[in-house]
């Protein structure tokens, strides 16, 4: 299999991609959008050989403070990630792209579908959330009071091992901690102008509820709803929720890709 991998400018932002697999005359690349606190390994180091095997062209991406992408001053929101990936696609000469965008992730996936509604065939919007009222109080009190000792092990000793100068887990840390803290929410008439073909995916055992998933389903144009069992990220093999166990992301790849190709 082909690799690829660059940085795209976009201002004072380079962001970082990699491009696995050749391109198809008859699909657009899937574009994969780690959670936060993650990177192109820890989310999907499994999922990218399985859809690999599958023979589809993926393009994934470090988001700001992340893996290989450093951080800037401007602070981490969906929107500004989401002109980070468009720049990705203009670098790569990619006029639309099938999105799968990972809790956080999700975030920037379902920003890029309302900023850049051409680019987007196909979206995933996998345990994330686009109302404050998603998840409890007693969530939005922890995020508060959140420490970098919270963070799981798994995604800490990454981030070392990429970026082991002084200061760099701290500033991911607080990156993602204040994105998720600063989250407004949309409207549901800004959902309501999502064009893509989109697949609304949850766990029973998620950090945001079933109940939330059935809402957004209902909201976004013709959104399809799949919740499977598990928690947050496991069924996509993402390292501190599956711990390596790629049993439940082998049993959810072939749903994706029946959607991606209905």
């Amino acid at each position: 299999m082909t690799f690829t991998h660059g940085y795209a400018a976009n201002g004072d932002l380079r962001m970082y991609y990699e491009v696995h697999g050749h391109p198809r005359a008859d699909k657009p690349p899937l574009l994969l959008i780690p959670g936060g606190g993650s990177t192109i390994e820890t989310n999907f180091a499994g999922l990218i050989p399985a859809l690999l095997a599958e023979s589809l062209q993926v393009i994934a991406v470090d988001e700001e403070g992340h893996g290989r992408t450093a951080a800037t001053g401007r602070p981490l929101t969906a929107e500004n990630s989401a002109d980070d990936v468009k720049a990705v696609l203009d670098e790569l000469r990619v006029d639309s792209v099938d999105v799968l965008g990972f809790s956080a992730g999700g975030h920037t996936a379902l920003a890029l579908a309302m900023r850049y509604p051409a680019s987007v065939r196909c979206l995933i919007a996998a345990s994330t959330f686009v109302s404050r009222d998603a998840v409890s109080d007693e969530f939005w009190d922890g995020m508060a009071k959140g420490t970098l000792a919270e963070m799981p092990e798994a995604l800490k000793n990454a981030d070392r091992r990429l970026n082991p100068e002084p200061g760099h887990l701290e500033r991911l840390f607080e990156l993602d901690r204040q994105r998720i803290l600063t989250f407004a929410g949309w409207p549901d008439d800004d959902l309501r102008r999502i064009t893509a073909r989109t697949l609304v995916l949850g766990a029973d055992r998620d950090v945001m509820s079933p109940e939330h998933a059935v809402r957004m389903s209902r909201v976004i144009p013709g959104a399809r709803l799949m919740i499977v069992p598990g928690g947050h990220g496991d069924y996509l093999g993402e390292l501190s929720a599956s711990g390596g166990d790629l049993t439940a992301m082998r049993t959810i790849v072939p749903y994706l890709l029946r959607f991606l190709e209905e």
